[in-house]
């Protein structure tokens, strides 16, 4: 019994030790920040899938010329409970002409034609037609009408576009075009070149 006791309290004393070196420490410290660990909710970027619909009530395109065009302007997508209402001002078109305005797949703007943007936005593979159409690309804005010095002004409610969901605009674009939508001809209307691009994002100006 004597010699049992001395090995009990060795056995202590090492077990004290070894919880309060620095390599323990150290290894308690990897465990709780592991690389690639989550961003606090404020760090990270909002996205569709992070808000809810109803906590976003505005959507912002900013429409830049593409290579040659003189094109620009702002479309508003404005989340309501009958729709989304669309408010477009567009400057620099030809005068008292029709321009087709559609939402495409892509945010990228970035081709000097815009061509980075690519098709209509048609998430349910509908054929193209006009906005109040029984069968429409959810991306189908119809026409935008210029007045005698080449501005563009419309505000319509779409029943079709979505603010959230895997439907969501946020993330597409925005693009004007050189010619008419015939609100017919597929894939997109024969609606020409493409005159200004804009990114949807979220309308941080909002109030």
């Amino acid at each position: 019994m004597m010699n049992i006791k001395p090995a009990v309290f060795a056995l202590s004393v090492l077990s004290v030790v070894v919880a309060c070196s620095p390599e323990t420490e150290v290894t308690r410290t990897a465990e709780t920040a592991q690389p690639g660990s989550a961003q606090p909710a404020a760090d990270r970027p909002a996205s569709a899938g992070d808000l809810p619909a109803q906590s976003v009530s505005e959507f912002i395109a900013v429409l830049q010329p593409t290579e040659g065009s003189e094109v620009s302007g702002t479309v508003i997508f404005s989340n309501t409970e009958v729709g989304v209402t669309v408010s477009a001002n567009v400057e620099g078109l030809p005068p008292t002409s029709a321009h087709g305005f559609h939402i495409h797949e892509f945010g990228d703007c970035s081709a000097a034609d815009a061509s980075s943007a690519g098709d209509h936005y048609n998430p349910h593979n509908q054929q193209h037609g006009a906005p109040d159409s029984v069968r429409r690309h959810a991306g189908d804005l119809g026409n935008l009408l210029s007045n005698g010095v080449g501005v563009a002004q419309t505000s319509v409610i779409d029943s079709v576009l979505s603010f959230s969901d895997e439907d969501s605009i946020l993330g597409r674009s925005v693009v004007i075009h050189a010619d008419a939508d015939d609100l017919q001809s597929q894939p997109s209307g024969d609606a020409g070149d493409r005159l200004a691009c804009g990114v949807i994002e979220i309308d941080r100006g909002q109030s």
